[in-house]
């Protein structure tokens, strides 16, 4: 299976806390980790992981947090062939604040992820197709133009977006905020969506009617961040396989619940073998 993904590449400074702060609070005694990021970036690694062959479509500044950023693709073979450096723009950044129950707060600088422009994509997407919000819109509804096949959108973080987009997209993948956000309108495509509920599951849903919902296995979270990207990586390649809806939603939950249990969105990300594991006791 060959997945594009066009999204975003960033560097995460990870700021693990005691809590996180209420607005004009300070909060000491935080440790400090730098992991690669970036939607985009997570979701081509988890599929790669996963079974895929990803090639992933970004931007990076000419700077040296870009090769940090994309050291865990290199190492899993993603195909990089479509990731330009600019010039002038530096590598995306996301300050990322952590809790010792997993809970986060995220601020991006997206630097060079915003400088990725219609021009930078081929004029054919063959293939499957995932993408997400936080590459400029008018990249993204361009990507959905010319895609030929399935296409994902994972509809964060959330702001307004075509109809043409929504009408599109063969599956929708949303947490109960975006859902909230986007209301009746993800369900007038006709395309699958998907509705994440953190620990408690998630639901797949046609046409406004729901198909199946899906529990993750128990597990002790420490940071959540990369969990949904983990979740749209393999409800990806699980629905692509033909797994039936609750399987799919199953499997996806099992790669959620893995990559919060282990700090860093990319060093958490699962391997096939991990998610299979989990979701069946063994």
């Amino acid at each position: 299976m060959k997945i594009t993904v066009v999204g975003s590449i960033n560097l995460d400074f990870v700021a693990a806390a005691p809590k996180l702060p209420r607005a004009g609070e300070t909060v000491t005694g935080a440790t400090l980790a730098r992991h690669p990021g970036g939607k985009g970036a997570n979701q081509a690694l988890a599929a790669q992981r996963l079974g895929a062959e990803v090639r992933l479509i970004g931007r990076v500044g000419r700077d040296a947090m870009a090769e940090e950023a994309m050291a865990l693709l290199v190492a899993d073979d993603v195909d990089l062939t479509g990731v330009a450096v600019d010039a002038e723009a530096p590598t995306g950044v996301a300050l990322i604040a952590v809790e010792p129950h997993g809970e986060n707060q995220i601020v991006v600088a997206a630097g060079a992820n915003h400088r990725v422009g219609p021009e930078q994509l081929p004029q054919r997407l063959e293939g499957p197709l995932i993408l997400q919000l936080e590459l400029p819109i008018g990249t993204v509804e361009a990507a959905v133009g010319r895609a030929t096949d399935f296409v994902c959108v994972n509809l964060a973080p959330a702001q307004p977006v075509s109809d043409l987009l929504l009408r599109r997209a063969d599956l929708i993948v949303v947490n109960e905020g975006e859902a909230a956000f986007y209301g009746e309108a993800l369900h007038h495509g006709g395309g699958r969506v998907v509705v994440t509920r953190g620990a408690r599951g998630a639901a797949l849903y046609e046409g406004g009617a729901l198909v199946a919902e899906a529990r993750p296995p128990h597990v002790r979270a420490v940071d959540a961040t990369g969990a949904g990207d983990a979740f749209v990586g393999a409800i990806t390649v699980a629905l692509l396989e033909g797994m039936e809806p609750e399987t799919a939603l199953r499997f996806a939950c099992g790669a959620g619940a893995l990559a919060a249990t282990r700090p860093g969105a990319q060093p958490s990300l699962p391997t096939r073998a991990e998610v299979e594991a989990i979701i069946t006791g063994s």
